[in-house]
């Protein structure tokens, strides 16, 4: 994209390298993300899952994930960000791919509960690297690039699941997760520590500084947050395929899997437009108000995509949903690695996005149980009330205190 060229032309061989390990693991973390969602349907058929015991399971994996976050982005302190990288990739990676050898809901569970230790630890670890590894002034755009390939990954398990499903079913889909697993081979040899973690890696301050003197205000803040706004998005965006392909006469718009593939990928169109459009914005009118705005739009408009009766319209109104409800994480990327010092920075950035997985892990069991009483339609829009609180929660960000040098 033009944007994007006079900061990557800029860039070092060592920089793009780390900017590729970073971006090419959250795209393929958010693919195994996607391929659950997918072929959400068909599991629940064969495995006789209801809605809420469906939804408890992505809890489960987020409330994983939450963990395997706070405990990698510790190791990436102490052990190095590209080590922390390959482990999680490495062991989420197998952990999709043992999803596809399990027959009751049980197996399922615990191999997705192993899945989601592994994606927690993807993010912190690979935002850390980036931010370490690129000056100030591209900060802020290497970061939105990085988070759009979410977006990428998004449209990339949907594009294998439509597939890959109607041929060989819904474990062959899982198969396809351990493809990060040879990425990981790639970052062993390729991708260099930051200059600035091996500067300081001999003099680590305690973590619990994260929570007392001038970095707790930012540790809550940043933490309840996130909470509020991930608690929307895996509310709405782990039911939005099943939404599609629901029948009409149960409140959805009765697409086959194909076209609910195709109405996806162009969803995260929007999607990967919001996350690379952010840091631009940002530049314009800051961090903090963008990031905000882009809360309250997504907030005004998930009402409107959940009571859409043509799905035709989805096209129009979808791409916006992804372009605000998502684009938002490229400013909070940005908020939380220049918020704490490098010393403490991926463990901080581990804590603040991985307690709001915690929070969040309710979402889609919640959304599942309500869509069962009222609808699922329904039951999406509450998603808008948690963007309004992670909006009204980010006006009292403040400026980064000054602990150590980053």
């Amino acid at each position: 994209m033009q944007i994007t060229q006079g900061w990557l032309k800029a860039a070092s061989a060592t920089q793009r390298r780390a900017l590729a390990a970073a971006s090419l693991g959250w795209m393929l973390d958010s693919m195994d993300v996607m391929i659950y969602a997918m072929i959400l349907p068909a599991v629940q058929k064969e495995m006789h899952l209801t809605s809420a015991m469906s939804g408890a399971m992505m809890s489960a994996t987020l409330i994983a994930a939450a963990i395997g976050g706070i405990f990698f982005g510790w190791f990436a302190d102490r052990m190095g960000r590209t080590r922390a990288l390959n482990g999680s990739m490495l062991l989420y990676s197998i952990a999709t791919m043992m999803c596809g050898f399990t027959h009751t809901a049980m197996a399922l569970a615990a191999c997705r509960v192993l899945l989601g230790l592994g994606m927690g630890g993807e993010w912190a670890a690979g935002a850390a690297l980036v931010a370490e590894t690129f000056p100030a002034e591209a900060r802020g755009k290497a970061l939105a690039f990085v988070q759009s390939f979410w977006a990428i990954g998004y449209a990339l398990g949907a594009a294998i699941t439509a597939v890959l499903l109607p041929h060989y079913g819904w474990r062959a889909v899982f198969f396809a997760g351990i493809i990060p697993a040879f990425l990981t081979l790639w970052v062993r040899h390729s991708v260099q520590e930051p200059a600035s973690f091996e500067r300081d890696r001999v003099a680590r301050p305690a973590v619990m500084q994260l929570f007392r003197g001038p970095l707790a205000h930012g540790t809550l803040v940043c933490a309840t947050m996130n909470a509020a706004a991930l608690f929307a998005w895996w509310g709405l965006f782990t039911w939005t395929p099943r939404f599609l392909s629901l029948p009409v006469a149960a409140g959805g718009h009765g697409l086959s899997i194909v076209n609910t593939s195709g109405w996806t990928i162009v969803m995260q169109l929007g999607t990967f437009l919001g996350y690379i459009s952010f840091g631009y914005i940002a530049a314009r009118f800051g961090q903090k108000r963008t990031y905000i705005v882009f809360l309250l739009i997504a907030a005004a408009s998930v009402p409107v995509f959940a009571s859409v009766a043509n799905p035709y319209l989805l096209l129009i109104v979808g791409p916006i949903v992804g372009f605000f409800g998502t684009g938002y994480f490229s400013g909070f990327a940005v908020i939380a690695s220049e918020l704490f010092p490098t010393q403490l920075r991926a463990s901080a950035m581990g804590f603040v996005y991985n307690v709001g997985r915690i929070a969040s892990a309710a979402a889609p069991y919640l959304i599942g149980l309500i869509s069962e009483k009222h609808g699922l339609g329904a039951a999406l829009t509450l998603t808008s009330v948690a963007f309004l609180l992670a909006a009204l929660i980010a006006t009292r960000l403040r400026s980064a205190p000054r602990l150590a040098t980053s």
